[in-house]
C-alpha cells in the first residue's frame, strides 16, 4: 500500500492516477486546504489528515498497512512565503518530521519527495544539473532544502531510503480529461495564458521584453504533470538501491512568448498581452539537466513538444471539472 500525502492536489492527484493505473494499491492523505476531493480517483481510498495533526497520521498508519510514501503536501506560492514564513516553516518543515517520525514509529523507511528547482537560487549556470549549488532565495525554497537535509540525516541516522525529486515548471493535464490544473489563487503561466484567451481574465501580464535570450523574454522548462506522475512511480521502485536528489524537466527552454503563440495555436484564438518591467528575482533562463533521472530511473519524458503539452492543459481548461 502506497500512502500518497497530498493526493488531492495538482501533481498528487496525477500520480495517484497513475500509480493505480500500474496496479498500486493507494491510499490518499490530504488536508483538503489547497487539494479537490473531486480530483482523487475513486479507486483510492481518500483519508483527512493534516500533517501537523500527530495523532491523525498515527492513527492513518494504524489503519493502512503502509509500504511506502510519496510526500506533496507543502504549501508551494513563493509570495506567500516571503509575506508569511512562519505559515511556510511550520507547514513544511514540522509537518515532514512529523510524518518522518510516525514513519520511523511504524518501521517504514520509504519515501519520495516532491521538492523543486527552487531549492537552486539564481541559477549559476545552465542547464542546471543536481550538483549546482543550492541558494534558494525565498522561505518556499528554503524549506525544501531543509527537508532535502533531515532526509539525508535521517538516512544516516535511521536508515530512511529516500528520493527528492527536483521539478522545474510543471504543467499540462491528464490526457483523458478526468484531472487537470485548478490552484487558487492560479500563478502559473500557462493556466493563466489559457484564462486570458477564454475571458476568464481580463490579460496576461509578461514581466519583461529586454532579457538576454531569442525573443527578450524569460526562458523556462516545462515539464508535463504525467512525466512527472512516471517519474515518482519509477522512483519508488528504485528506493531499494538508490537515495538522492533528482531533476525533473526535459531539459528544453521555452519562452514566456513561445508559450503564448502556442497558446493561440493550440487554441485558435488571440491571447491579449500586457507588458510590464521585469520581476525581482526572475533569472533569464532555468532548465534542467535531466541526464540523472534517465540513468538512475530510466526516466524518458513522453511530452517534450510545448504544444502538446499546451493541448493537454486547453483540453481541460475548456471542459473543466472542478
Amino acid at each position: 500500500m502506497i500512502l500518497v500525502f497530498g493526493g488531492a492536489g495538482y501533481i498528487g492527484s496525477h500520480t495517484v492516477k497513475h500509480l493505480l493505473d500500474n496496479g498500486y494499491q493507494v491510499v490518499v492523505a490530504d488536508n483538503l486546504i489547497y487539494g479537490h476531493r473531486e480530483a482523487v480517483d475513486k479507486r483510492a481510498v481518500f483519508e483527512h489528515a493534516d500533517l501537523l495533526d500527530k495523532f491523525s497520521l498515527q492513527q492513518l498508519f494504524r489503519k493502512h498497512k503502509i509500504d511506502a510514501v510519496i510526500h506533496f503536501a507543502a504549501f508551494a506560492y513563493v509570495g506567500e512565503s516571503v509575506a508569511e514564513p512562519q505559515k511556510y516553516y511550520f507547514n513544511n518543515v514540522v509537518g515532514t518530521v512529523n510524518l518522518l517520525n510516525v514513519m520511523m514509529e511504524n518501521n517504514v523507511k520509504d519515501i519520495v519527495f516532491s521538492s523543486t528547482c527552487a531549492t537552486y537560487g539564481e541559477p549559476e549556470y545552465t542547464p542546471i544539473d543536481e550538483l549546482h549549488p543550492q541558494n534558494p532565495i525565498n522561505p518556499y525554497g528554503r524549506t525544501k532544502l531543509m527537508i532535502e537535509q533531515i532526509f539525508a540525516d535521517y538516512e544516516r541516522a535511521y536508515g530512511l531510503r529516500h528520493i527528492a525529486l527536483r521539478y522545474f515548471n510543471a504543467a499540462g493535464c491528464a490526457a483523458n480529461g478526468s484531472i487537470g490544473e485548478s490552484h487558487t489563487p492560479e500563478t502559473h503561466l500557462i493556466p493563466l495564458v489559457l484564462k486570458a484567451i477564454t475571458g476568464e481574465r481580463k490579460s496576461i501580464s509578461v514581466f519583461g521584453t529586454d532579457y538576454d535570450t531569442p525573443d527578450g523574454t524569460c526562458i523556462r522548462d516545462y515539464i508535463h504533470v504525467e512525466d512527472l506522475a512516471l517519474a515518482h512511480r519509477l522512483a519508488l521502485e528504485k528506493l531499494p538501491v538508490y537515495s538522492g536528489c533528482i531533476n525533473l524537466g526535459t531539459g528544453i527552454g521555452t519562452s514566456v512568448k513561445e508559450i503564448i503563440l502556442a497558446a493561440e495555436e493550440v487554441s485558435g484564438k488571440k491571447c491579449p498581452v500586457e507588458y510590464a518591467d521585469r520581476r525581482a528575482g526572475d533569472p533569464a533562463r532555468l532548465f534542467a539537466d535531466n541526464r540523472k533521472a534517465k540513468e538512475i530511473l530510466g526516466w524518458e519524458p513522453a511530452y517534450k513538444n510545448i504544444k502538446d503539452i499546451i493541448q493537454t492543459a486547453w483540453n481541460w481548461e475548456i471542459n473543466r471539472r472542478f
